[in-house]
């Protein structure tokens, strides 16, 4: 009898450290944090937009790329979308130091409030524990004829530009993700998605 309150013993006293172990890592991967940042490499039917701010600023032969382009009902535009993503595990707060990788990061991108394309990250991402931003590249490559047949030449041009500008703080950009990161107790999943914007930074 005695040796077997000294085993029930010495499992309760596993069992708490292991609650303990699971409940400090929950914590440090609920403090991930995520936002929208710059947008590189914009082209708008093949027509590079990084020093464009107005139709104005478009020479005749882009213009031809451009209407012929609508012309053809399809109105291709490609860019990368950084999501910069903080993890403030930094040894301080009582918890210890932290990196956390993030293993999968479905998302799904809203422009001007419309549902458009989606994908995932290629590869893993290690975001250490070092208060630091790192930026996480995602391509988007969306057909706005396809999912803005309601809009003319110009607002599509317009709405191009407008993602041109975004430096974190358009709200033409929107971004829905449900990340998936690695840790010492296994894989965790966001129990729903977060919604990534580009003002504030999400957790």
């Amino acid at each position: 009898m005695k040796n077997f309150a000294v085993l029930s013993f010495i499992l309760l006293l596993a069992l708490s450290n292991l609650s303990c172990s699971v409940y400090k890592t929950i914590v440090n991967v609920s403090r991930l944090k995520f936002k929208l940042g710059s947008v590189e490499n914009i082209e708008l039917s093949d027509v590079k937009l990084d020093n464009k701010k107005s139709l104005s600023d478009f020479n005749s032969i882009e213009v031809i790329k451009l209407t012929a382009s609508v012309a053809r009902r399809s109105m291709p535009l490609t860019f990368i979308l950084n999501v910069e993503a903080i993890n403030p595990n930094d040894g301080t707060g009582g918890y210890p130091r932290t990196d956390i990788t993030l293993k999968s990061f479905p998302w799904k991108l809203y422009i001007d409030d419309k549902e458009t394309v989606s994908g995932n990250i290629e590869k893993p991402v290690v975001i250490p524990g070092t208060d630091e931003t790192v930026k996480i590249p995602i391509r988007a490559d969306v057909d706005l004829f396809k999912f803005f047949r309601d809009k003319e030449y110009e607002d599509l041009v317009n709405l191009a530009l407008a993602i041109n500008r975004t430096k974190g703080t358009s709200a033409k950009l929107v971004l829905y993700a449900q990340p998936t990161v690695t840790t010492p107790i296994g894989d965790i999943t966001y129990p729903g998605q977060l919604k990534i914007v580009g003002m504030n930074f999400t957790n």
